[in-house]
């Protein structure tokens, strides 16, 4: 009689061996000692989910409905959700080349961080919400339920992670860092929020603000280990000669913002305060020359968001701070960014957000300070008129 095969290295812990419950698959030792007589099942059961969805193999994914109301049955100790699989396949197959705009060499986002999903649940639970958000984007009449599934995933990945923050070490720094950015990302996928404009807020500390600084907070603590291996950074490519078009516009921005380094110089005495905004102006003409060349290279989209992103996470905690306030001065230099923006909306993960902080922007601007913001106004929204009753 031929023995049987089982799991190598199994602790035979009941009622589920470690390696089996760590992998999400129901266990040969458990099953041999409850129900020998019981003939094989499939290695994999699959859990029915309130968000689950049925496909007609007929139809394209655009036909997704929701599954006929039925009994569930109990759950084994540890199963998987259809709705999750969905979402999962629906990630590495599409979702995660949207991360990178197809130009991920090291195949960092659709095969490492999946795989890193498995060791620290955060990710796995991050990147399922992300996915999600794709789907509401691509399926409107599906939003809803997409949405619900992000929310909830979002919640288990931000909940799993903040349990780990403070045993980061030189073992797990890249998971929480990647973490750290998929909750970013997720944020931006969700859409533009009212009443929240990435760096400031109608009401108390922007939730976008408080991601940025949890991910700048981590780098200091482990930056070296962090960008090693997979993640060490490559030399940048395709920045290329601006073209004499793209250049012309380019220097226009930049102009602009000389004229109101001027304005602000004019508007304060104080040393220190001009000293701030007057890097912060600098450092944004230099952004702006980086966006144009990668412009020119046909590069738009998330490729920009290193530069984009990079400007604001570099700003002191002085200058935030005055974000945070409102204080005219700065959010006007914000407005010159905020044109930036506009130059991601290739990227779904991006829509609507520079028209979104540039009306918040202006309703938060004095009378006698909108004037400054004329040129970001008349970029990003041209000739139509700005609604902030209501904004969104």
């Amino acid at each position: 009689m031929a023995k049987k095969l089982t799991c190598k290295q199994c602790d035979e812990k009941k009622p589920t061996c470690t390696n089996c419950r760590q992998h999400a698959v129901i266990c040969d030792y458990a099953t041999e000692s409850t129900a020998p007589s019981r003939p094989s099942r499939g290695q994999y059961r699959f859990k029915q989910s309130k968000y689950e969805i049925q496909v007609d193999p007929s139809t394209t994914d655009s036909s997704i409905q929701s599954s006929s109301p039925g009994p569930t049955p109990p759950p084994p100790l540890e199963s998987i959700s259809l709705a999750d699989l969905h979402l999962f396949h629906h990630y590495v197959t599409s979702m995660a080349s949207t991360v990178t705009d197809g130009q991920d060499h090291k195949h960092l986002w659709d095969i490492h961080v999946p795989q890193w999903g498995f060791a620290f649940p955060s990710i796995l639970h991050l990147i399922l919400a992300l996915s999600a958000l794709h789907l509401a984007h691509q399926h409107p009449a599906l939003r809803a339920q997409y949405r619900n599934q992000a929310d909830a995933h979002f919640t288990f990945g931000v909940r799993s992670v903040t349990t780990v923050l403070a045993s980061l070490n030189e073992d797990n720094c890249q998971y929480i860092y990647i973490s750290a950015v998929l909750i970013c990302l997720v944020y931006f996928g969700h859409g533009p929020r009212t009443g929240e404009f990435l760096v400031f807020s109608e009401t108390g500390q922007a939730e976008w603000l408080v991601l940025m600084r949890g991910v700048r907070s981590i780098l200091e603590s482990r930056r070296a280990e962090i960008f090693s291996g997979v993640l060490e950074p490559e030399e940048l490519e395709g920045a290329a000669q601006v073209s004499e078009e793209l250049a012309e516009e380019l220097e226009r921005h930049k102009g602009r913002i000389r004229d109101v380094q001027l304005l602000i110089r004019a508007e304060t005495d104080d040393g220190v305060i001009k000293e701030m905004y007057d890097s912060a102006l600098e450092g944004l003409r230099e952004t702006f020359d980086e966006v144009y060349r990668m412009r020119a290279a046909g590069k738009h989209g998330v490729n920009l968001m290193h530069l984009v992103i990079g400007w604001l996470y570099r700003r002191p905690e002085g200058f935030v701070g005055q974000l945070e306030a409102k204080d005219p001065l700065a959010l006007v230099v914000l407005a010159y960014w905020a044109i930036l923006l506009k130059y991601m909306q290739s990227s779904w993960l991006m829509k609507g957000w520079d028209e979104h902080v540039l009306a918040g922007i202006q309703a938060s601007l004095p009378e006698e300070h909108r004037s400054w913001i004329r040129w970001p106004v008349e970029c990003i929204f041209g000739d139509r008129q700005t609604v902030i009753a209501e904004l969104s």
